[in-house]
């Protein structure tokens, strides 16, 4: 029997829910939890709307307030040194990277944002170096999967592949970014997501 999925589900809401909700936290018009409340609140609704179109596998990881590169490189702890001093909060650090941050003594750029392929969809490209170092950090994808599983939906986490994500990124000097290969491949693989994966989640809601 053939089954049926997608690869992601439109994250702006039936009105505009998550825009509206963003520019509102943006001008401190709205508290974090308001914002968090709207996100979850689209979650549900994409996840019972999927369900109900009898989805086979339903995809979780399709949810980013910003874009999912982001969400990538935060889950992989790949952080240019300017914003170590965000890195306790990632919400804001998530959001310093997407739009820069000039606050409480805080002065940093975004980081570069480019078009998705040959659409006119944008998202933040990884910085890398020969330094760059991968670790498991920040996993909205996680949260999301045992977030729907609460809900009764069990959903198939969607990631970029490890090549796909070093392609999207930008490497200073002469190497190319696949020579980080390497480094990222144990993070993928390696017993830290398998234990995130089955006893918690690192990180908070993104």
């Amino acid at each position: 029997m053939a089954g049926t999925t997608n690869l992601g589900f439109p994250r702006i809401g039936d009105h505009r829910e998550l825009k509206k909700s963003l520019e509102a936290y943006w001008k401190g018009d709205a508290s974090r939890e308001q914002l968090l409340t709207t996100a979850k609140e689209i979650r549900a609704t994409n996840w019972k709307r999927q369900h109900k179109a009898r989805i086979s596998h339903i995809p979780c990881g399709d949810f980013a307030f910003y874009d999912q590169v982001l969400n990538h490189t935060l889950m992989f702890n790949a952080i240019p040194e300017r914003y170590s001093a965000l890195k306790d909060d990632p919400l804001n650090l998530y959001f310093a990277m997407a739009r820069g941050h000039q606050k409480d003594g805080i002065d940093v750029v975004a980081c570069e944002m480019t078009k998705w392929f040959d659409t006119n969809y944008h998202y933040i490209v990884p910085e890398f170096s020969d330094a760059t170092e991968f670790s498991f950090g920040f996993a909205p994808v996680i949260e999301h999967f045992k977030e729907a599983k609460a809900l009764g939906y069990t959903t198939r986490p969607v990631v970029i592949g490890p090549v796909s994500y070093l392609s999207l990124g930008k490497m200073k000097g002469d190497k190319d970014a696949m020579t980080l290969l390497p480094k990222l491949l144990p993070v993928i693989g390696g017993s830290s997501f398998k234990y995130i994966c089955t006893e918690k989640l690192h990180g908070s809601p993104l």
